[in-house]
C-alpha cells in the first residue's frame, strides 16, 4: 500500500455506520423498490425532479444528525492523513451531508472542502468522473489512488477509473470489482500499518 498516494472513501457504509435505509427512503419518495433513487430522479420532469430532491435532502440531513463513525473508521482516516496522503471523499449523497458527517466523527479536518465530492460536484457513481476529477488535483496517476467503498457502484467507480478497489464489507460479493477486501477498517488500518512500519 506504500504507492497508494490518493485514498478516495464513499462515506455511508465506509467510514460511517450505514445510516441509509433505502426501501424506505424509496417508499417516502415513492419511487419503485427496484429502482436506483438518483437515476429515477434523473428521469422525472424538472419540476417532480426538484420536488423530490428536496425532500432526498432533507431525509439526508435528518439522518446526518445521528451518524456514528464505522469502526476503525476514523483511527484510519488520521493515520492515512499524519502519513501525508491525499484524501477524498466521493459520496452520493450532498457534499453538506458529507461534511456534517465528518464533523460528526471527528475527521472534517483530514479532507480539504474541494476534496468532497457529493452528488452535485460530480456524476454519481459508478460513473468515474469524480475520481478522475480528485486525481487531477492532487497530480496522480490512476495506480497512485484506491477506491475504497462498500457497495458495487464504489468498486464499478473504481474500475472504471483505472485506479485500485477497496471494498469495506464482511463478504466479498464483487469479487471481480475488488482488488482488496477488508472487513472493516480495523482490518484495512492493520494492514496498512504491516506495509508502511510503524506509526
Amino acid at each position: 500500500m506504500q504507492q497508494i498516494r490518493g485514498w478516495i472513501f464513499d462515506l455511508d457504509g465506509t467510514l460511517t455506520v450505514a445510516q441509509h435505509d433505502f426501501p424506505a427512503i424509496r417508499r417516502e419518495l415513492g419511487i419503485p423498490a427496484d429502482e436506483d433513487i438518483l437515476t429515477h430522479l434523473g428521469r422525472l420532469p424538472i419540476a417532480e425532479r426538484q420536488r423530490l430532491n428536496d425532500e432526498l435532502n432533507a431525509i439526508e440531513l435528518r439522518l446526518a444528525a445521528d451518524v456514528v463513525p464505522a469502526p476503525g473508521a476514523a483511527e484510519l482516516v488520521r493515520e492515512l492523513h499524519r502519513s501525508g496522503r491525499q484524501l477524498g471523499i466521493l459520496t452520493r449523497n450532498l457534499r453538506s451531508v458529507a461534511m456534517a458527517s465528518l464533523e460528526r466523527i471527528g475527521v472534517l479536518d483530514c479532507f480539504a472542502p474541494e476534496h468532497i465530492l457529493g452528488r452535485d460536484e460530480a456524476p454519481p457513481k459508478p460513473a468515474p468522473e469524480g475520481i478522475h476529477q480528485l486525481l487531477a488535483d492532487w497530480q496522480l496517476s490512476n495506480a497512485e489512488a484506491v477506491m475504497v467503498g462498500d457497495f458495487h457502484f464504489d468498486l464499478a467507480a473504481g474500475r472504471a477509473a483505472g485506479c485500485r478497489t477497496c471494498l469495506v464489507f464482511p463478504d466479498n460479493a464483487w469479487p471481480e470489482l475488488t482488488d482488496l477486501h477488508v472487513a472493516d477498517c480495523h482490518s484495512l488500518l492493520a494492514q496498512l500499518r504491516t506495509t508502511d512500519g510503524p506509526a
